[in-house]
């Protein structure tokens, strides 16, 4: 059974996908995927890797579904800026083909959680492999090329999401910076109850209970701004420590403008 919160995003992403209007094959795979009951069942047991047995926060189904949608609306900013993706520079695809390889890393990325923390990125690569292999099968039937293109940049996707390997792609750029983005409160709620509050001395979660929304949309001076409000100074901890790192590995960093605010206070500009 799938969550509120799950079915809400499913709802959101499936929303956003067909605002851009394409040729429907990111539309095909988005519904293939949020169907899929092997992806579903993978995915709620990298959340309870996560949360019960390492006592980390959410890397489930929620978290995977809101890293695809934050990809999904940088991806629309960037286009509507008039950048190409790296499919469409070289002449490789269109942009329905990025915008699917994209969806698809950023909604398998923590497939690997299964297993364990360390290296996760890899073994979510292999976890992803042949569910990337058998669905795209199906929207790719009779273009085995364009299979395969949009299978490698969304395994590129997978392997680049943590930032600590170099990727090359504008399009796994945007899901490095995805993932970043989610780290609201409601993340870390289950892993606060579960250990009942924050650890003394624990920054991550303090840090992580502070942060109260990330908005993503146009900016001024560049095509995507991230905005993150903050009930305390303690959540730019959060944003220094994660989101900036990633952001300073991403291809898609030129792209990016970075502002916090506390309690509604006067922005504080990172990039």
């Amino acid at each position: 059974m799938r969550s509120q919160k799950e079915l809400a995003l499913d709802a959101k992403i499936l929303e956003t996908v067909k605002s851009f209007g394409l040729g429907g094959k990111t539309v095909e795979a988005v519904k293939l995927v949020l169907e899929d009951d092997e992806v579903q069942a993978m995915q709620e047991y990298a959340n309870t890797v996560s949360i019960m047995r390492l006592n980390f926060n959410d890397h489930g189904p929620v978290h995977m579904r809101t890293v695809a949608l934050n990809a999904l609306i940088m991806m629309g900013l960037l286009r509507d800026a008039g950048i190409k993706t790296n499919l469409e520079k070289e002449d490789c695809g269109n942009f329905d083909d990025s915008l699917t390889a994209v969806f698809l890393a950023g909604i398998l990325h923590d497939l690997g959680m299964t297993i364990g923390r360390q290296d996760h990125e890899l073994h979510s690569i292999y976890l992803a492999y042949p569910i990337l292999d058998r669905l795209l099968r199906k929207v790719y039937t009779g273009s085995l090329q364009k299979m395969v293109t949009v299978r490698s940049l969304a395994l590129e996707g997978i392997s680049g999401h943590m930032g600590s390997r170099t990727i090359h792609s504008l399009e796994a750029g945007v899901v490095q910076i995805a993932d970043g983005c989610d780290m609201t409160k409601g993340r870390a709620r289950i892993p606060l109850i579960v250990a009942g509050g924050p650890r003394p001395g624990d920054i991550h979660q303090l840090s992580a209970n502070s942060i109260e929304d990330v908005r993503i949309f146009p900016g001024k001076e560049k095509p995507i701004r991230i905005e993150i409000q903050m009930s305390s100074e303690v959540g730019l901890f959060q944003i220094e420590e994660v989101l900036l790192a990633k952001i300073a590995t991403s291809t898609a960093k030129i792209y990016i403008e970075l502002y916090a605010l506390v309690d509604n206070g006067e922005p504080k500009r990172y990039l």
